[in-house]
């Protein structure tokens, strides 16, 4: 499965910002998908998952905040971030999971980047 992230970029502390995760190769529908980042000096973190089904799990920093959401038919997962701090500056990546551990190669991530 080939994913690629895209919807990054620079935004002030408070806005929103929705990523989305395009997924080639593979049957999308069944797979449990997930969003993980990665901030500068730090080990990547979950960020929220999506089963199959459409149950979804987020990190506590997240939770109430970030939504995530899946389009089986289009194949693409979406992160929608809201209230965005500058603790949420990271490079965003999107994974095939299974609970909260990422089943994937590790592809191109998106920067996302909170000013204050």
């Amino acid at each position: 499965v080939q994913l690629q992230a895209s919807g990054g970029g620079l935004v002030q502390a408070g806005d929103s910002l929705r990523l989305s995760c395009a997924a080639s190769g593979g049957t999308f529908s069944i797979y449990d998908m997930g969003w993980f980042r990665q901030a500068p000096g730090k080990e990547r973190e979950f960020v929220a998952a999506i089963a199959w089904s459409g149950t979804t799990h987020y990190a506590d920093s997240v939770k109430g905040r970030f939504a995530i959401s899946r389009d089986n038919v289009n194949n693409r997962v979406y992160l929608q971030m809201y209230s965005l701090k500058p603790e949420d500056t990271a490079v965003y990546y999107c994974s095939r999971v299974s609970g909260t551990t990422s089943l994937d190669l590790w592809g191109q991530g998106t920067l996302v980047t909170v000013s204050s």
